[in-house]
């Protein structure tokens, strides 16, 4: 099987050149695959040095980059991990072996179960950001995953082929983990030993802005994802709000047989009428994404046959 290893990089001169020798001493019959993303250090540079397969993808952003190599790329087995030497390449073997015996279409790193990740992170910020989106996701989805965010993934060819890439930037890590949960791809996590950046390496994650991306993302996934519970929470919202401008109105006409307080009758109207609306709206668009998830099922059986097609 013909194997692919993808390591996007955007300034990781420092790394990169050990991240190479790391995944060719564990796995030598690879493609070696370093996408620089308008590096202004010699990262692209080491990286053909040391026998990488250098492109160069120009439009800024980790997604940006995942995009073009899921295009470009073709393999058996694609073994994605950050240039920053903090994802271990001996590992990498555990990785594979389930997606190879067919076990999980995605295997993902989990850096957070042996408790390695909370020792050597210092941005405790973006731990709390991970721990919130995946309490999310595992809330939407009814799983148990323990590792959303993690960088270090396997996949296989269908996976990659049929993973329309739409984040731009950092989010695309949780992107593939919703898109392989809603389209009932196999993810297995496996532990693994996690490391923090060498003293020098800087990261590029920002607290601030990434942490508004983080409530981005938990809002957008509800959205277009969960639309039913997503209308209807906003909707029951509404209701509430209806409630408390309405039963002092259905108080009095109950009592007195007359409404005085008009204004408050036609708002609370308003508003009712509102949530009934946005109600609707979740059922539509429940029923749009379900009509979405089987025309993919159907794609993705055509793939399969045309692959199978093209093994014959």
């Amino acid at each position: 099987m013909k194997t692919a290893v993808l390591i996007p990089c955007y300034n990781e001169e420092l790394t990169i050149e050990k991240v190479i020798k790391d995944f060719k001493r564990e796995l030598p019959e690879a493609d070696i695959y370093v996408y620089d993303n308008n590096s202004k250090d010699k990262t692209a540079q080491i990286a053909e040095e040391n026998g990488a397969i250098v492109r160069h993808e120009y439009r800024q952003g980790k997604g940006n980059v995942v995009r073009s190599m899921f295009r470009d790329i073709d393999a058996d087995i694609y073994v994605m991990a950050d240039g920053d030497d903090t994802y271990p390449a001996e590992e990498v073997h555990k990785l594979i072996e389930p997606v190879v015996k067919g076990e999980a279409d995605m295997a993902i790193g989990d850096r957070l179960t042996n408790g390695t990740y909370q020792k050597e992170n210092k941005r405790h910020f973006h731990e709390f950001g991970n721990n919130l989106v995946k309490k999310a996701i595992n809330v939407a989805f009814k799983t148990n995953l323990k590792d959303i965010m993690t960088g270090y993934r396997v996949f296989n060819k269908i996976f990659v082929k049929n993973m329309p890439v739409l984040s731009p930037k950092f989010e695309i890590e949780t992107e593939m983990s919703l898109h392989a949960l809603d389209k009932k791809f196999i993810i297995k996590e496996i532990p693994i030993v996690y490391r923090d950046r060498p003293e020098g390496s800087e990261s590029k994650l920002n607290t601030v802005s990434d942490g508004m991306k983080v409530i981005k993302t938990i809002v957008k996934m509800f959205k277009d994802f969960k639309p039913r519970q997503f209308f209807w929470a906003f909707s029951l919202l509404f209701v509430l709000l209806g409630l408390i401008v309405g039963l002092p109105v259905v108080a009095e006409f109950i009592k007195t047989g007359y409404i005085t307080k008009m204004p408050s009758a036609i708002l609370a109207t308003g508003i009712m009428i509102f949530a009934i609306i946005i109600a609707q709206c979740g059922v539509i668009l429940d029923t749009v994404v379900k009509q979405h998830r089987e025309k993919y099922e159907l794609e993705l059986l055509r793939y399969a046959q045309i692959e199978d097609l093209k093994k014959m």
